[in-house]
């Protein structure tokens, strides 16, 4: 016979007449597998998801009002710190949407610089998402290994920017300094070692792995068409099965000399995420060898005003970072300082889709799923 907690709104009473209700369970903000400050308000029957309710907005800094109260090349420093796993993708995008603004083209030799640091970033980031990936699900010896190829990285970008994290390298016009000696060749033994030995390694505890692949498989599936419903980018959408890159779909810089292949899987889940991530440090090894190879003469930078000042106008420019489509939105009153500038982080526009993965999945599912969206919070919380 029905009792009147059955009715009640959270109250479940099963076939045996057991009573049950849900729980609020509150994860993060300081969860170590929210990396950062996110907080997950999580709706449990048991141990499964109900309901999930992202809670955002505790890192906030206001970017985009400090884009408008500083002049434009000032800008830069400060975007370094929106995606902070890649500052240097960022950077890009920035100079971009000013060059454009001001009608201005970089130099052959600026726009490769760009590709070959843009993609050691990548392969940066994508080794800390994959080694804190293999962290929150129990594996420790990934996190160290990729973190020791990510330091040699940062050792590169130290040797040419002066700054290993937030790098204040690229320039409106260029970029800031060009290769210092011996900085090319020691580029190209780091790129045959982590070909030949750190990633085949870092692949060898991973993929295949019993455990990992039990975590994983299966777990987080998003169809195609629900992908690109929640306008998600990157490899978040790739892994889907869409073939969808900003490098391909609007090339910028040298990547309209230098193609780019997609890196596509068909699964949708947590694990063709990861081998997406795996088989893009390939392709970003690729591209690094291809643009050093071709790499012009030349200057490193267009000569400009101190004080850049562009038309009235507005424009839009993208790249492809490590998480997906990193755009701005820029509008110029004609003044040193942009009247307005918009970010479009892919952290912040594909963590929209956790709510709708998490249903149904059990507790111990969610650190698999959510560190899979690989998502950054100061490119949620700008």
């Amino acid at each position: 016979m029905a009792t009147e907690a059955t009715f009640r709104p959270g109250t479940f009473v099963d076939e045996g007449g057991l009573r049950s209700e849900e729980m609020i369970l509150n994860m993060g903000p300081q969860h170590p597998s929210t990396h950062g400050v996110l907080r997950l308000v999580l709706t449990l029957d048991g141990e499964t998801v109900i309901n999930c309710t992202p809670v955002i907005g505790y890192l906030h800094r206001g970017m985009e009002k400090i884009f408008e109260n500083r002049p434009y090349m000032g800008g830069i420093r400060y975007i370094d710190n929106a995606d902070y796993l890649s500052p240097m993708l960022n950077e890009i995008v920035y100079a971009m949407a000013t060059e454009q603004l001001m009608g201005i083209e970089p130099p052959r030799r600026a726009q490769y610089i760009r590709l070959i640091v843009g993609e050691l970033e990548r392969i940066a980031s994508h080794l800390v998402a994959i080694g804190t990936y293999g962290l929150d699900l129990g594996a420790t010896t990934p996190v160290v290994w990729c973190f020791r190829d990510r330091e040699l990285i940062l050792d590169m970008f130290e040797s040419l920017s002066g700054h290993r994290f937030t790098h204040n390298y690229m320039r409106v016009g260029g970029v800031m300094f060009d290769f210092p000696k011996g900085w090319i060749q020691n580029c190209e033994k780091w790129l045959d070692v982590f070909e030949k030995k750190s990633l085949p390694d870092l692949e060898g505890l991973l993929t295949g792995n019993e455990i990992f692949e039990a975590r994983t498989e299966g777990v987080g599936y998003i169809d195609p068409q629900q992908a690109v419903a929640y306008g998600l980018t990157g490899p978040l959408l790739r892994a889907s099965g869409v073939n969808f890159d900003v490098r391909v779909a609007r090339p910028y810089g040298a990547y309209r000399e230098i193609a780019v292949i997609p890196q596509i899987r068909q699964e949708g889940d947590c694990f063709a995420r990861y081998r997406v991530k795996m088989d893009e440090m390939r392709e970003c090894v690729r591209l690094i060898r291809t643009a050093l190879d071709r790499l012009p003469g030349g200057s490193i930078c267009q000569r400009t005003p101190i004080a850049l000042r562009p038309q009235r106008g507005e424009t839009y420019a993208s790249v492809e970072s490590a998480r997906g489509e990193e755009s701005i939105y820029m509008i110029s009153d004609g003044s040193e300082y942009p009247y307005r500038a918009k970010l479009r982080g892919p952290s912040f526009t594909n963590l929209q889709i956790l709510p709708e993965l998490l249903r149904g999945n059990k507790i111990g599912d969610v650190i698999a799923i959510l560190g899979s969206i690989d998502i950054v919070l100061g490119d949620v919380d700008r």
